[in-house]
């Protein structure tokens, strides 16, 4: 039975509640949020000292406030599963690194009881150290278990969590870093990637010169090294603490909307901002994503066949934190440490992630929808990548994920006996640290759509009037309070920045920027971002479709549309594009190309021209920079529209800076 369908009949045995479908559950989890939101925290058995006087004590966005009077701890909703799994035998963490598994070796795995003991250890070192409830922890970390058990013990002393990959620029660190005054620094001396190891003993250095907040650098050693620098302590010897005071710790009992995290928005223009989110609400509404819209159990739950969720991210995603987020629910949490396609012979293996997950034996496999694209490009047969029988889930977000995509994956595991494998596509985002968009295993897969809403997120589709709209495109937008949107920005007096970023369209509306087209069935299609929107003679659409149309020609490696409306002028629009090698764009590929567009859209979405570029600028997480280059060739300059530290691949600015200068007869400043 689907996870889902569990929860449902506890409703109807418990609460009396009953629905004929999906859209009626959603709308009452949407229009009755007291109910729901409480039927969530009683499912999962969710704990506090004291009770809460109400679900929602103040009904606003933003400002709402969520369950008055309760206490709770993140780290303490995890310990939760230690006894249990302990006793099924079941591991917290299957981890492996991009070398590891090219030598063919087994994942190293982490119990949860010692999960406990590291986390319990360097929370009793933190605390020797002075941090307080509400000081920040800043960590410049990979995607390793170390860096789980570093967040377990930060979040455990009321700490506040922030965490930079370390393969970002040291000033897009420091960026980050800077406004928030970190007290402890967890940082790491190096890192292997790409088939290389790459050491960050300077990087490292330059933060802590720049970050005089810093009262302590704690370094994990994950290359080998000479001895630490004066004055900074070992990661390891900080979890290696085994004693009564470890045995007996427990993360402390905090208020519901006690600060978790900072996260950061992508920082394409200006300084990302940093944004807070809270304890209770982030634990609530990743329980509701993982259990009932993922369908993962707890592993304890049935040992014989036990789930393990792997989500591709990197440290400097949100889904780095919805992958941690297993571990609320007691889900074994699989992680790999490296480049997505490896490395062979100084080409992409996009065969590397298919083979981690036959190593672990992952159940559910996600990860941004370009991986799979990228598969299906280079041609990839999974069966030759190991047993993949455990498998019955794919998840994608990022980016919508084609029709054309989905259907390959599909065929690709039919061909392995599993013509059933479940798409779950989610749209949501670091924002509020959740999905507003995702997956229901009773309801059919449309190839190129999201299955639905999901529950308790009050997600329309709003045209330029704000009505709410069917089988159209239009913004999307969340009419009602979650429990994990942001407390506040850090710094952000008043709010006015939180307030321009999220309400500034529709006051008391949360407006996302992204197109969204909700369909009669229910089904959700993403067009890519509001604020990158194509409006040609009068039509106007996301950026995805275009993409689709032109991305589906096997010659076409990538490509970005901007439309570059001027006042009073018709419109330019540019279509810029990556080609396999081998391939030219002369005139019949530039006749293939407007003919795709031709064919899948309308004539009225064919480029006014067409150039063939070295690379798609793309930010950190693999978003398409559309605005920022969209803003670079209307004449702002390049400083004031993107930063190159935020950035994937900053060398490929200068490409677009000769073009923008082209064009405009100045050249904008750099």
């Amino acid at each position: 039975m689907f996870q889902i369908r569990h929860y449902q009949n506890w409703l109807r045995a418990t609460r009396g509640l009953s629905f004929d479908n999906y859209d009626a559950l959603w709308r009452w989890s949407v229009s009755d949020l007291d109910a729901f939101w409480q039927s969530i925290w009683d499912y999962f058995e969710v704990q506090s000292p004291t009770p809460h006087t109400a679900v929602l004590g103040r009904r606003a966005m933003p400002g709402a406030e969520w369950f008055p009077g309760a206490q709770g701890n993140y780290a303490r909703q995890v310990f939760r599963h230690v006894a249990a799994a302990e006793a099924a035998g079941v591991p917290a963490i299957l981890s492996q690194g991009e070398a590891s598994l090219a030598r063919g070796e087994a994942a190293r795995q982490l119990g949860w009881a010692e999960m406990r003991r590291q986390s319990a250890s360097l929370a009793l070192h933190l605390k020797a150290q002075g941090v307080q409830p509400g000081d920040r922890v800043a960590a410049y970390l990979p995607n390793t278990p170390e860096t789980m058990v570093a967040f377990l013990a930060t979040v455990s002393l009321g700490a506040v969590w922030s965490v930079c990959a370390p393969d970002m620029g040291t000033p897009a660190v420091l960026d980050r870093f800077r406004q928030i005054a970190p007290k402890v620094l967890i940082a790491c001396n190096g890192v292997h990637y790409g088939g290389r190891d790459m050491a960050r003993d300077e990087a490292v250095a330059e933060l802590v010169a720049a970050l005089p907040s810093v009262t302590h650098v704690l370094v994990h050693e994950i290359l080998p090294s000479s001895g630490l620098p004066a004055g900074r302590a070992s990661f390891a010897q900080a979890v290696a603490r085994n004693d009564a005071q470890v045995a007996a710790f427990e993360p402390l009992w905090l208020p519901f909307e006690h600060p978790l995290w900072i996260v950061y928005s992508s920082g394409t223009t200006g300084l990302p901002k940093p944004i807070v989110h809270g304890h209770g609400g982030v634990a609530l509404v990743g329980l509701a994503l993982l259990r009932l819209h993922n369908d993962l159990a707890p592993s304890h739950a049935d040992p014989a066949h036990p789930e393990r969720f792997h989500w591709y991210s990197s440290t400097g995603w949100i889904m780095w934190n919805v992958q941690a987020a297993s571990l609320l629910n007691g889900t074994t949490c699989c992680i790999y440490d490296g480049n997505p396609a490896g490395t062979h012979k100084d080409q992409p293996d996009w065969t590397t992630l298919w083979r981690f997950v036959a190593n672990t034996g992952a159940t559910f496999f996600g990860a941004g929808a370009a991986f799979f694209a990228n598969c299906m490009k280079a041609g990839i047969d999974i069966a030759q990548c190991g047993d993949l029988s455990r498998l019955r889930t794919l998840g994608t977000t990022g980016s919508p994920l084609s029709e054309d995509t989905q259907r390959w994956g599909t065929a690709q595991f039919a061909k392995i006996g599993n013509p059933n494998i479940w798409w779950c596509n989610i749209s949501g985002g670091t924002d509020f640290a959740g999905a507003f968009i995702g997956g229901n295993r009773e309801l059919p897969v449309v190839p190129g759509e999201m299955q639905c809403r999901i529950l308790g997120c009050a997600v329309e589709a709003w045209n330029d009037k704000g009505e709410s709209v069917v089988d159209e495109v239009g913004e999307l937008v969340c009419t009602q309070p979650l429990p994990s949107m942001p407390l506040y920005f850090v710094g952000d007096k008043d709010k006015q920045r939180y307030l321009a970023s999220y309400f500034d369209t529709y006051p008391g509306v949360w407006r996302h920027g992204d197109w969204l087209k909700v369909t009669r069935s229910g089904g959700c299609i993403i067009y890519g971002r509001s604020d990158a929107t194509i409006n040609r003679h009068g039509l106007r659409m996301g950026t995805s479709e275009l993409y689709s149309a032109i991305e589906a020609l096997p010659e076409v490696l990538d490509s970005m549309v901007v439309d570059l409306e001027y006042l009073g002028r018709e419109s330019y629009m540019p279509l810029f594009v990556v080609l396999r090698p081998g391939y030219e764009l002369d005139e019949a590929m530039k006749a293939r190309l407007n003919q795709a567009v031709k064919t899948a859209l309308s004539p009225r979405f064919v480029p006014n021209e067409i150039f063939a570029v070295p690379e798609i600028p793309r930010t950190l997480s693999g978003k398409k920079q559309e605005l920022p280059i969209k803003k670079l060739l209307l004449g702002q300059p390049l400083e004031k529209v993107v930063n190159r530290d935020a950035m994937a691949n900053p060398a490929c600015l200068d490409w677009y800076v000769d073009f923008a200068r082209r064009r405009a007869g100045t050249a904008p400043q750099a």
